[in-house]
């Protein structure tokens, strides 16, 4: 499967002109032949977290017409990053996921919320899964934060997950911690990582770019530099099955100690 991260500068609370630059990276995305694109997180707004009343996509209603609409026109499948979501119970960060029919095919909202960039102040924790399934294959999806708890991604693993997307907006301060994780991420759980990361700064920060895709065996596959990129990767499943047969550690592991 051949995968873009559309690793993009975010328009810090214009939600109109982040929709109109993710059309035409996805539109570049597919002319390059790609069959699976993924967006950052907060794509349509950035953090401009004390707006979110007036910013926030309610139910993400827009952002699945636009998401299916273009899905369906290239026949592509969209890992859409996250976008704030505006819900019953509070503003949430939430990812979309649509196939190459357009259909929407699972939301997660971010479980972790960091602290650090106040996102508990304005945002409410999801409270599922990320696991969800394209032409036949499990996969799952994480926001940012969630990639320094490696028991939620063991969790989706242990359920069938065999590409692990993680969208974000990890900043420039931390970068070496970003690359180790994910790759440590890949590592442990035989799996493929597809990091989407935006570049750019807003008002408070600097943010790292350097999306990355990351192999079964821990390999480096493709990664981006700080700038503006539509990084492109191949990922090939039958990768992951002889990993996980050269060291079987689906087998050894030993549930009643944990």
């Amino acid at each position: 499967m051949k995968i873009a991260c559309l690793q993009i500068d975010i328009a810090f609370g214009n939600p109109d002109l982040n929709y109109e630059r993710a059309a035409d990276c996805l539109k570049k995305a597919h002319e390059a032949g790609c069959e699976l694109a993924v967006l950052p997180e907060l794509w349509t707004t950035g953090y401009d977290l004390t707006r979110l009343d007036e910013i926030a996509d309610t139910g993400a209603a827009r952002t699945k017409a636009f998401l299916s609409d273009i899905a369906k026109k290239y026949k592509m499948h969209i890992v859409g990053g996250s976008i704030a979501n505006d819900t019953n119970e509070g503003v949430k960060n939430t990812m979309v996921i649509v196939n190459h029919h357009g259909e929407i095919v699972k939301e997660y909202s971010k479980l972790h919320l960091f602290r650090l960039m106040n996102e508990e102040k304005y945002l409410t924790a999801g409270n599922t899964d990320g696991l969800f399934e394209l032409d036949g294959e499990k996969m799952a999806g994480f926001i940012c934060y969630d990639i320094r708890f490696p028991e939620w991604f063991r969790k989706h693993v242990l359920n069938g997950a065999r590409v692990l997307f993680v969208p974000a907006e990890w900043p420039l301060a931390r970068v070496d911690h970003w690359r180790t994780l994910l790759i440590a991420r890949a590592i442990e759980n035989q799996a493929y990582v597809v990091a989407c990361n935006r570049t750019g700064s807003d008002p408070n920060n600097q943010f790292a770019g350097h999306s990355i895709i990351v192999g079964p065996w821990g390999e480096v596959i493709a990664e981006a530099g700080k700038e503006e990129e539509l990084l492109i990767g191949d990922i090939n499943f039958n990768a992951i099955d002889e990993i996980r047969s050269r060291i079987p550690v689906f087998e050894d592991r030993l549930d009643s100690f944990y």
